[in-house]
């Protein structure tokens, strides 16, 4: 499985992409609402890597000080071929990007092998998932529901290291 550090927003935005979740939903498209875990949550992935040793939380709390920190959702985007992954940007801005190199920094020590490419410093697109395996067929739909195209103005204002394995999630703080 995997591990994960990720960003989370404040509960304003946090209610506003879960909205898009439940349009995307109503319009039928299996969004990120499906998942009914109580660690679902709109996040924006830091870094993923195959293993962490259990020293990372403690690691990662002195970078606690870099939060919180505003932020802009922006376009909407697509990672994928035959099924979509449907993804709003997190607009990168110096904030965002300083942490993102400092949790790089801070987790590599504490990462089995090495972080997964597309998460590495220079390599990164910062994003908040809004829908898993989208048919490309249903993206007039998708892109259709109610401000999901609208640039969101976000707070972020917690990290959290997500144990894949036992799919158990540890708040940094």
């Amino acid at each position: 499985m995997v591990h994960s550090v990720e960003l989370l927003f404040d509960p304003d935005t946090d209610a506003a992409v879960r909205r898009i979740w439940d349009g995307l939903t109503a319009a039928g498209v299996r969004s990120q609402a499906a998942n009914r875990s109580p660690s679902n949550r709109p996040h924006v992935t830091l870094t993923v890597a195959d293993d962490m040793t259990d020293g990372v939380d403690d690691a990662l709390r002195p970078l606690l000080p870099m939060l919180p920190f505003d932020g802009l959702i922006g376009a909407p985007m697509l990672f994928g071929a035959r099924t979509l992954v449907l993804v709003r940007l997190l607009v990168p801005s110096a904030s965002l990007l300083e942490l993102h190199r400092e949790v790089d920094r801070v987790c590599r020590p504490h990462i089995v092998g090495a972080p997964l490419p597309h998460t590495a410093v220079g390599q990164w697109t910062p994003h908040v998932t809004l829908a898993r395996r989208v048919p490309p067929g249903q993206l007039p739909a998708a892109l259709a529901v109610p401000g999901l195209a609208a640039d969101r103005r976000c707070r972020i204002v917690g990290l959290r290291h997500w144990d894949g394995d036992n799919r158990v999630e540890y708040p940094i703080n």
